[in-house]
């Protein structure tokens, strides 16, 4: 009987399409949603940005290979790039940008190595699905590059968004 080990139980992170709560009230139910969570990648250098499905479990293109740390030293000369968690709510009158987090990530492919601070990644995912807009640390040029991003991605949806996203993205009015 020693030698015999029960398996160890898995817990894993369930994720539910659409409501958790419509229609039962079973397994499920008060289980976290990340359907309306998008990961975007932004450039910084060559002022593109993109969305990248991989980076909400850290696998997108830019991550694979790469050992990141904490240590910004590790990845001296490297390329910075700002991962934005972009969640989308819905209104009477159609979706919305509701919540946009920023993360900082340099990645430095040469040595293969990268910095990001995976706590902090997580935190901002939370906080913009949480409705929150945390984007006052990222450069003014980033900014720009998001905001013509999310514009030129789904106009209406850019439109119906809150002011405070325009204002804090450094665009007055929502239609660039």
């Amino acid at each position: 009987m020693a030698n015999e080990e029960k398996p160890k139980q898995k817990i894993g992170f369930t994720i539910i399409k659409d409501d958790p709560i419509d229609g039962h009230r079973g397994f499920g139910v008060g289980a976290l949603s990340l359907e309306n969570v998008s990961p975007v990648i932004i450039d910084v250098e060559e002022g593109t940005a993109s969305i990248e499905i991989g980076a909400m479990h850290a696998r997108s293109d830019l991550e694979r290979g790469i050992k990141f740390t904490t240590d910004r030293a590790d990845s001296e000369g490297g390329k910075p790039y700002w991962l934005v968690w972009v969640t989308i709510d819905f209104k009477e009158d159609g979706p919305y940008y509701a919540g946009m987090t920023a993360c900082e990530m340099i990645v430095n492919r040469e040595k293969r190595r990268g910095f990001k601070i995976l706590a902090d990644h997580v935190n901002k995912m939370d906080k913009s699905m949480k409705r929150h807009i945390i984007v006052d640390h990222m450069d003014d040029d980033s900014k720009k590059v998001l905001a013509d991003f999310l514009a030129t991605h789904n106009k209406e949806m850019w439109e119906r968004s809150e002011p405070k996203l325009h204002v804090d993205l450094g665009v007055d009015s929502p239609g660039l």
